[in-house]
């Protein structure tokens, strides 16, 4: 089967994260399918940017062939990445027939974050006379209503709404990490049998005893922490609205008398928000770092003493959870 994957923010080991797409793509050519995973060149998760000849350019990346579209670059939540998702659901329309063409794909299956993308995933499924799939990894609009305090009657989120509601609509079948999700989906035009939930999951092969090592900057870190005899509260992963890194901020101005640091591993559009805040409230016992490759997240997570994961108490979750740092953490014991 020929498989193709429209996943505006998907990642690979070479570029960091986001990793789901990858993981899943190379099972499947390792089953003897063909996929290819269409994603925009820019991304805030992605700690390396692929090298853009054109407004598109191909690699192939573990028997994955990757097709990145150009797309603007933009800092934070703004216009800027607005326009940067607009930009990458217009590209999929104009290069419909090149991206169709591209292993002539049986299967399409479309990823949100954002829905912006269904409409010319579809235009690609019907010129390849393809199955179309809506995968749902975070249900927007909601999130951006019920998590980020927007008005349902923003111009913005009425739009992304009607996608929405279009791409339960005119799916062959809807994915969701999201067990409970099903009862919103059928109540925003799903059909009831079309639903399936596909959670995330571990490659235990990676957790072995050989754990690539540390960049130089995060061995010297933790290596002075543990010779300072401080215990270590380690995060790694995005660092947005929902992580609730806020109560990790202010747990460590509760704790600054004691042995004990904060590591912040990772970035996204608060982290810059969290280290201003950890100047303006003195915090001595707070440490950013950047992102690592996924090879030494093992190695990063056994340096810690315990792992910190938060959410938002908040109604959206009650459609369930499936994050991949919880699967991380457990591998890390």
């Amino acid at each position: 089967m020929n498989i193709l994957i429209i996943n505006h923010y998907a990642g690979s080991p070479k570029h960091g994260m986001e990793y789901r797409h990858y993981y899943l793509a190379r099972e499947w050519v390792r089953l003897g399918h063909k996929v290819s995973i269409a994603a925009a060149s820019y991304s805030h998760l992605r700690s390396v940017g692929p090298k853009m000849t054109g407004n598109t350019t191909e690699e192939k990346i573990d028997g994955i062939r990757y097709l990145w579209l150009r797309t603007p670059r933009y800092r934070g939540n703004g216009i800027g990445r607005v326009m940067n998702m607009s930009a990458f659901g217009l590209m999929l329309v104009m290069l419909k027939a090149k991206i169709a063409g591209l292993g002539k794909p049986d299967l399409v299956i479309a990823s949100s974050p954002h829905p912006f993308i269904i409409y010319g995933a579809r235009k690609i499924a019907r010129a390849a006379k393809a199955k179309l799939m809506f995968e749902v990894r975070d249900l927007w609009p909601l999130t951006l209503t019920e998590l980020g305090g927007m008005s349902p009657r923003h111009p913005f989120i009425s739009a992304m709404q009607w996608m929405e509601n279009y791409a339960y609509d005119v799916s062959d079948k809807v994915i969701s990490l999201l067990p409970k999700a099903d009862g919103y989906m059928i109540s925003h035009g799903m059909a009831p049998n079309n639903f399936v939930c596909v959670p995330n999951g571990i490659e235990a092969a990676e957790w072995g005893p050989d754990k690539s090592p540390l960049p130089q900057q995060h061995d010297s870190v933790l290596g002075t922490l543990k010779n300072e005899g401080r215990f270590i509260v380690g995060y790694a992963g995005a660092h947005g609205i929902s992580n609730s890194l806020d109560i990790l901020m202010a747990a460590a101005a509760l704790l600054q008398s004691h042995a004990v640091t904060f590591v912040l591993v990772g970035q996204g559009p608060e982290k810059k928000t969290l280290q201003d805040r950890a100047r303006a409230m003195g915090l001595n016992n707070v440490e950013f770092l950047p992102p690592v490759t996924k090879a030494a997240v093992p190695k990063l997570l056994s340096e810690m003493d315990t792992l910190f994961i938060g959410w938002k108490k908040q109604p959206l979750y009650r459609f369930g959870i499936s994050p991949n740092k919880l699967m991380d953490y457990m591998m890390a014991s």
